[in-house]
């Protein structure tokens, strides 16, 4: 079965890793509704999975080979030219798509109001997870392969970070509190700061 799935992904990289992206990040939102002890809001997570497939899946597809063609191989210098492009370049435009493709589907009268409260300190707190991800993705992963590992690593960010977008402010200390039971909410939050 694994050899075959395998054979799949080598026949369809695109599709596979498209598709298994774009799961585990719907499912990184239905693990953070559960965890909050909410019931499943199924409409929340289709729009998580519905950004994950049509933006963030295709994205980190495209991008990461971009990235293995301007920088090849292994060896010390490509792997940090690759998380340094990553980081500076890639991941802004991955958490700006993110919140204002989620204001789009909410429908919210401001599409641009998540980015503005939480780009930041969202971003401050990607830079304490995705360099070591991608580290490890650059180093040990296949290319045809990368996409589906930024996925499995990106199940444990979009748990993070659809719950920033639902009620946290972009900080890591949030989603500490919120995991301690402690009650977050993200506008009272940031009218203190």
């Amino acid at each position: 079965m694994a050899a075959a799935l395998l054979r799949g992904v080598r026949r369809f990289p695109w599709l596979c890793n498209v598709l298994l992206y774009g799961g585990l990040f719907a499912a990184g939102d239905t693990a953070q509704q559960l965890l909050r002890g909410q019931p499943p809001d199924w409409a929340q997570t289709r729009r998580v999975a519905l950004v994950a497939l049509a933006f963030h899946g295709n994205f980190s597809y495209v991008w990461l080979r971009a990235l293995e063609r301007a920088l090849p191989g292994r060896r010390p210098p490509a792997v940090l030219g690759k998380v340094l492009c990553d980081q500076l370049l890639g991941a802004p435009v991955a958490v700006l798509a993110f919140y204002t493709g989620m204001s789009i589907l909410q429908r919210k009268e401001d599409i641009f109001s998540d980015c503005k409260k939480k780009f930041w300190n969202t971003y401050k707190t990607g830079l304490m997870y995705w360099p070591f991800v991608q580290l490890s993705n650059f180093i040990l992963i296949p290319v045809h392969l990368r996409t589906a590992y930024t996925g499995l690593c990106g199940f444990v960010w979009a748990t993070f970070i659809c719950f920033s977008q639902q009620s946290g402010d972009g900080t890591a200390k949030s989603a500490f509190m919120w995991l301690q039971g402690e009650k977050v909410n993200a506008d009272e939050e940031s009218s203190d700061k």
